[in-house]
């Protein structure tokens, strides 16, 4: 289960030389996260992602936020409580802080990262109940974590693709960057709690060792919104319905 931490890794991203007109500074989807329990698909948590202006002495960062908290008739089996934060320019999404603070089934980890984008590294704090690991890590010029990936795709000319188009790109997690890639698979009209929506298809994955599969579909619209995400890891399979959206850009 603790593999769900990677499933809200690569739920996305990409093009390099993109602006942001799709995300704006008050946004909020919630989403219901089924998990294929003995062959049954079972709601088991709800994934929230936000974002939120947040001004400094010299700019005015993009706060983007994501939480996993399973419900709690499920918490006595296995308890979920992960926050994902990461700080970005509001144009390109270029990240600059990111907090991963994880509480898993009793597995702690807190992972803090400072980018140097002129010197192209990341300066990492991991804490694990009482140890602490200082490290700095190179990184590539167009790198981002978790959270910056998942909302970078969002960003992405998918109406200048065509089918089977596979782009890749470099995310960093656990102070290791590894590969993801993303195929577009083209439009799709689905059923969702926001009514049928025309959306892009997309499969998504690690271009290394296979660890996540999974497809996802967003809005076809402007602010383009992931809806729905069917995923396979290493220790089962499962789906992302939203379930609202509010304070949409567009």
């Amino acid at each position: 289960m603790r593999h769900i931490s990677l499933l809200l890794i690569c739920l996305f991203s990409l093009t390099l030389s993109a602006q942001n007109n799709a995300i704006g500074f008050n946004e909020k989807l919630t989403y219901t996260a089924s998990y294929n329990m003995s062959g049954i698909l079972t709601d088991l948590a709800e994934v929230t992602m936000e974002t939120s202006p947040v001004k400094t002495s010299s700019a005015t960062l993009l706060k983007l936020k994501c939480t996993a908290t399973t419900y709690s008739k499920w918490d006595t089996f296995f308890k979920i409580r992960d926050l994902y934060e990461s700080y970005v320019s509001p144009k390109s999404l270029t990240p600059y802080l990111y907090n991963r603070d994880i509480n898993e089934g009793g597995y702690y980890k807190n992972m803090k990262y400072t980018y140097s984008h002129k010197t192209k590294t990341v300066k990492s704090v991991m804490k694990k109940k009482n140890n602490t690991l200082n490290k700095t890590v190179s990184i590539g010029s167009n790198t981002k974590d978790v959270i910056a990936t998942l909302y970078y795709i969002r960003i992405m000319d998918f109406e200048s693709m065509s089918f089977g188009t596979i782009k890749t790109f470099p995310i960093i997690f656990d102070n290791e960057e590894f590969k993801g890639m993303i195929t577009y698979l083209g439009k799709e009209t689905i059923s969702t709690s926001l009514g049928k929506k025309s959306c892009y298809k997309i499969s998504i994955g690690t271009s290394d060792n296979g660890t996540l599969k999974g497809t996802l579909w967003l809005t076809a619209d402007a602010n383009k919104i992931p809806v729905y995400g069917k995923f396979k890891i290493p220790v089962g399979t499962g789906e992302l319905k939203i379930n609202s959206a509010t304070g949409l850009k567009n």
